[in-house]
């Protein structure tokens, strides 16, 4: 496996596959299910080469693997792939989630059957080669691209308010960029490369790394997103498809952590310190503010995308307590959070093909109706509450250790986001599922079919099996996570010594 191009070819097997759908030709119903198929096995065989690079991924490694390199633009800029323990399960990730998108549009989808998939598997494309761009430059190409894809999903096959979501969700997340970008330049005339392995033993001068920072978390902020910049993610959720709402909040919001601990801790140290203050307080402020919020939702996906800038606000915190079970906690929370959320997302989706509303008002004693869908729907509930024996337990507890470890003040108002979610997702459940079935309407309801049960049982197994057995992600960060930390103290422990010095 050495020599082959592995990553190079799970980022770009599924543009492959919307290669061949520009082949098909008509709008019929043969058509339609060769689209389907074509886009299905295109995103399990990128699956299934994902899977190979974990099974030959060296977990005593703390390096860059799989590394690809060739000269692009002139010399200067490289076209350079690769990833470590910090990147690898976030590209598993992207690739298990895909094939579920696209089982769960199969029906869904009513329109341009082929440009939606079309625009699917180039999103996969552009998703995967984020967490492998070993070049900045090129994580900027692979970062902005993935807008238009998403942009077409919510703008094209989105709610009666697709538009506006799809503007707004496009100008903020632009807006930011542009601003990494111009930080991206100042790093070229400073380091003189774009190489990230490079830039991370480049010491940029404190002055620097200040503005530095500031341009790279006006996108990642906006990318997670962070309280106050999080108005986007609640329009776009509420009228994107299914699909769309499910990679949003299982691929799309982790870009923005993943880049806070690919660029903002390990180049900008000594900035990172001096917000890590800041980056508390907006955390804590998105925890308890926005699980308020979700507690008033009449629309199920406004309730689950208010919950996510909750459970980002976690994230953000883990990330810059800047101690192992923080930063460790953070990323398991990230990949748990894609799962659940996702999930969640697909569950909404289920009723919403049978009853075409997502007001909780709508609903209401589904178990008489539904009884195993009850069942999934309450795994998924409770892993996003934190119970543990799921996997929402592992990520918040070890977040909120790292964060007693850093600030004892923080971590105990965060704690009480762990009681504030239990009330919106008990009550949600409570709204949908339990009591008597009184509206007529709902007594033609029938429970899942083969096809969502294959979409909903394996993300049920996932989230109990790393519930109670998160070994196998830890193995995979550990390295990484404990290089990341060492780096970065003793990057503040220099800069500690020159200011005595220069006392």
């Amino acid at each position: 496996m050495t020599d082959w191009p592995i990553l190079s070819t799970v980022t770009f097997l599924p543009t492959v596959g919307a290669l061949l759908l520009l082949l098909i030709r008509g709008d019929d119903a043969a058509a339609r299910r060769n689209v389907y198929w074509i886009s299905l096995w295109t995103t399990i065989v990128t699956f299934l080469v994902s899977i190979l690079i974990w099974v030959d991924f060296d977990n005593s490694s703390a390096g860059f693997q799989f590394v690809e390199r060739s000269e692009w633009l002139g010399g200067k800029i490289s076209y350079s792939m690769g990833v470590d323990g910090i990147s690898m399960l976030f590209v598993i990730l992207t690739t298990f989630l895909m094939p579920a998108c696209i089982v769960a549009s199969k029906y869904s989808v009513k329109i341009r059957f082929k440009e939606y998939m079309i625009a699917f598997l180039v999103l996969e494309t552009l998703m995967i080669g984020v967490f492998c761009a070993m070049d900045l430059f090129l994580f900027y190409v692979f970062f902005e691209a993935g807008l238009i894809p998403m942009f077409l999903i919510i703008g094209v096959w989105g709610g009666q308010r697709r538009v506006y979501a799809a503007f707004k969700f496009f100008l903020y997340t632009l807006l930011g960029s542009v601003l990494m970008l111009l930080a991206i330049m100042a790093m070229y005339w400073q380091a003189g490369t774009t190489d990230i392995p490079t830039l991370l033993d480049h010491q940029f001068p404190a002055s620097m790394q200040t503005w530095l920072w500031l341009a790279f978390f006006a996108s990642f902020a906006v990318k997670m997103p962070m309280w106050p910049v999080h108005t986007w993610l609640p329009d776009a959720h509420v009228e994107a498809p299914t699909a769309g709402s499910v990679i949003l909040a299982g691929v799309l919001l982790k870009m923005g952590g993943y880049g806070f601990l690919r660029f903002s801790l390990p180049m900008f140290p000594i900035a990172s310190a001096d917000f890590a203050p800041m980056i508390y307080t907006l955390s804590v402020i998105a925890i308890i503010y926005t699980s308020l919020v979700a507690l008033v939702q009449t629309d199920m996906k406004k309730l689950i995308a208010y919950s996510s800038v909750a459970h980002m606000g976690y994230v953000t915190m883990g990330i810059f307590t800047m101690n192992a079970q923080g930063v460790e906690g953070a990323i398991f929370q990230m990949l748990s959070h894609g799962i659940v959320s996702g999930a969640l997302f697909l569950c909404v989706g289920v009723i919403y093909d049978r009853m075409h509303t997502r007001e909780i008002a709508a609903y209401g004693g589904l178990v008489n109706r539904m009884p195993f869908y009850a069942t999934v729907f309450l795994v998924f509930t409770m892993a996003n509450v934190g119970l543990p024996g799921t996997s929402g337990f592992v990520g918040e507890f070890m977040v909120l250790i790292g964060v007693f470890r850093a600030n004892t003040w923080v971590a105990a108002f965060a704690t009480s986001g762990v009681i504030l979610s239990a009330s919106y997702g008990l009550w949600l459940y409570r709204k949908v599922i339990m009591g008597a079935l009184d509206k007529a309407n709902l007594k033609s309801m029938f429970d899942l079919s083969r096809r969502e049960i294959a979409i909903l049982v394996p993300l049920v197994v996932l989230t109990i099996f790393f519930g109670v057995y998160p070994t196998p992600v830890f193995n995979v960060t550990g390295q990484a996570v404990d290089k990341l930390i060492t780096n970065y103290q003793a990057a503040l422990s220099a800069a500690g010594k020159l200011a005595l010095a220069a006392q």
